[in-house]
């Protein structure tokens, strides 16, 4: 008997009963059986809130950040296990490596950009503070906090690990736990991922689950606090949307669905030369890696009248070159598709359009083609264009639709005929061609990758998706966004403007905010981090700008600007009344005032933010600083932590000359 793919609920694995039969895509033999059935989705849904949820609320984006870093670590050192499952998905080993070894990639990313962008707390502040009063003390900031409820995935066939990870990155980074549900064809290979993340121990308790099956009864209990990520068919997106959940329940709901991408070549390409090459293996490729099988893939090829024989007929060559085989076999460049349905599926897709067959005929290795998905790549001519069906069906598979076009405005027209899609590649020289495209085409697009001869061998590739940057597209494409960096974390949490005092909003999200109490409890840069509290602060001696203060900056650095050496030329000027300090002097005069000169626990100053000049400081000027401790991060294990201090720089008149952040790296006790 083959066995029962298990799923992940309540902490513990689990079977259901009346498993439905899943083949291998290399010879049809049943690996597994998958079945949800009997078991309690609804617990699954409670064990996720409060065990999950309540230990990833706890956590700091940072401490959430490192978990996924060292998770990304450990998984991509067991990968052999997954390596040989997925061969019998019909991936070969470089299909295999995007899978799997993209899939702790993107955990990486994801755990390095939330150590860079956002904040050591739990609370992400959006944008910055709003006064609502002349006196400051009513203010208003924008916050991003965690959502309740959880992160429903519910995920293709054709990336059975990537297509887990880059969804659970970020709802892991945001404070939400995930319910995985597989695709039922490749439920198997993610079970195997899941149990390998169960066995690092390094993921809390049901902040990740997996049900492997029918999720009626989880969509029976989800509401306003929970998500859905759905990666498939247009019309099974069409069910979900129409689901109670999400029409009734305010479930928020986002799709990646049915993309009719593209591949448009430049008139500036001609018919051969390094570009039009990089046209043809951006083509061959797109139609090689993973059978075809993939949301990103390239199905409409469209290029000038002119260079469309020359086109087809380089197109047609590459194709005759492809290794079709076993993926077990390192030689195979190509696999079969996930199943036998799949493959009438792509007939039947392949009938519908009409097209003319240009090719269809690469020979095959040593392989079951009874029992095993193996098809030839298929190149299609629309004769046509503008009519062709192949702008409303998606050939899920290793084919392609060439098609000619006259005009930019053509190829833009084609290509929106697609009615949304996640990436078009645009090839060729001529910048403005590109330009032009670009912007023409950008409504219709998640992302555009636009190469040339010079930038191709160094492009991520026409159907990579990168975390930091959007994955979706408007339209058919599902009108969703996965991914984006630090954008995608966003579906999982509420957006809420948080309105009252500056004390309030300190409180609320550790972060000092101007107008709020401080206290001066000595210099702040002689307490080591832990000793060091929000609201520290300094108010400085006062120190007066001469004349020669401003000559002997001049002569020091070569900074003779006029405004600063021309007294009646400073006071032409329809900014300045006569000379000026320099700006830079003036941070230099201002750091005299607050630096403590001894050794202590500040150990370094790596940089300024927000520096804005209010005010010009004349010669007679008597500056003075006011620096408050704004924000602190701790980095774990490094000795020291870095610390934001809000820093004015005001007269004698209490006018403001210069406002700027000053971040240093402060030693803890231990650290120093």
């Amino acid at each position: 008997m083959a066995r029962s793919v298990e799923s992940f609920l309540n902490g513990r694995w689990q079977s259901g009963t009346d498993g439905r039969p899943v083949r291998s895509a290399v010879n049809g033999r049943v690996v597994a059986e998958v079945s949800a059935q009997g078991l309690d989705q609804a617990a699954a849904r409670s064990y996720a809130i409060t065990t999950g949820g309540g230990a990833l609320r706890a956590l700091t984006f940072h401490q959430r950040a490192a978990i996924l870093r060292n998770l990304g670590k450990a998984l991509l050192a067991e990968t052999d296990e997954l390596y040989a499952l997925s061969c019998e998905t019909g991936a070969t080993a470089a299909d295999s490596a995007i899978d799997i070894d993209g899939g702790a990639g993107a955990l990486l990313s994801y755990a390095a950009m939330g150590r860079k962008e956002l904040p050591n707390r739990t609370v992400w502040p959006d944008g910055d503070p709003i006064s609502l009063s002349r006196d400051g003390r009513f203010v208003a900031q924008h916050l991003n906090v965690s959502r309740l409820g959880v992160a429903l995935q519910i995920n293709a066939f054709n990336f059975p690990c990537w297509g887990m990870l880059e969804k659970f990155a970020p709802a892991f980074l945001a404070g939400v736990p995930t319910i995985v549900k597989p695709a039922t064809p490749t439920a198997y290979l993610t079970e195997a991922m899941v149990r390998l993340i169960d066995r690092t121990g390094l993921v809390p308790d049901g902040a990740l689950q997996m049900i492997a099956g029918d999720i009626t009864a989880l969509l029976d209990v989800l509401d306003e606090q929970d998500s859905i990520s759905f990666t498939g068919s247009a019309a099974t997106a069409r069910q979900l949307r129409s689901n109670p959940a999400v029409v009734d329940r305010g479930t928020r709901f986002t799709a990646e669905a049915d993309s009719l991408n593209a591949a448009v070549l430049l008139p500036s390409a001609g018919n051969d030369g390094p570009t039009f090459e990089l046209f043809i293996e951006t083509v061959a490729s797109e139609l090689r890696v993973k059978a075809g099988q993939k949301c990103t893939a390239i199905r409409r090829i469209i290029v000038p009248a002119s260079a469309c024989s020359a086109v087809e007929e380089a197109l047609v060559e590459r194709l005759t070159t492809f290794r079709i085989g076993d993926p077990a076999d390192p030689a195979t460049e190509m696999g079969p598709l996930v199943g036998l349905e799949q493959r009438t599926a792509l007939q039947q897709a392949i009938e519908q359009i009409g097209a003319t067959v240009v090719h269809e005929t690469t020979p095959f290795g040593d392989v079951d083609v009874e029992h095993g998905a193996f098809v030839s790549p298929v190149l299609l001519r629309a004769e046509t264009p503008a009519e062709s069906a192949a702008h409303q069906i998606e050939p899920f598979g290793p084919v392609a639709t060439l098609m000619a076009y006259d005009t930019l405005t053509d190829a833009v027209d084609l290509v929106a005929r697609g009615r949304g899609s996640l990436v078009t590649s645009v090839v060729g020289p001529d910048l403005t061609e590109a330009a032009d495209l670009t912007l023409g085409l950008a409504p219709y697009h998640g992302r555009l990758h636009v190469v040339d001869a010079t930038s191709g061998p160094s492009s991520t590739g026409h159907g990579s998706p990168v975390p930091q940057l959007v994955h979706g597209g408007p339209g058919r494409a599902g009108g969703g966004e996965e991914l984006g960096g630090m954008r995608s974390l966003l579906t999982h949490m509420q957006r809420t403007a948080v309105q009252g005092s500056p004390d309030l909003l300190t409180a609320v999200t550790g972060r000092w905010f101007d107008g709020a109490r401080r206290q001066e409890r000595g210099h702040p840069f002689t307490f080591h981090f832990e000793d060091l509290a929000v609201g520290d602060s300094l108010q400085t001696e006062s120190r007066r700008i001469t004349i020669e203060d401003i000559e002997r900056f001049a002569e020091l650095t070569g900074d003779t600007f006029y405004a600063h050496m021309d007294e009646q030329a400073a006071a032409a000027s329809p900014i300045f009344s006569g000379r000026v300090a320099h700006g830079y002097f003036v941070l230099s005069a201002a750091a005299g005032l607050f630096v403590w000169p001894d050794p202590g626990p500040v150990l370094a100053n790596y940089g300024l933010d927000n520096l804005r000049f209010a005010t010009p400081t004349y010669p007679g000027a008597e500056i003075r600083v006011v620096l408050t401790c704004k924000e602190k991060s701790l980095r774990p294990d490094a000795g020291y932590g870095e610390v934001r201090w809000d820093t004015k720089v005001l007269d004698q008149n209490d006018n403001l000359l210069a406002a700027y952040d000053v971040l240093t790296m402060v030693a803890t006790r231990e650290g120093n």
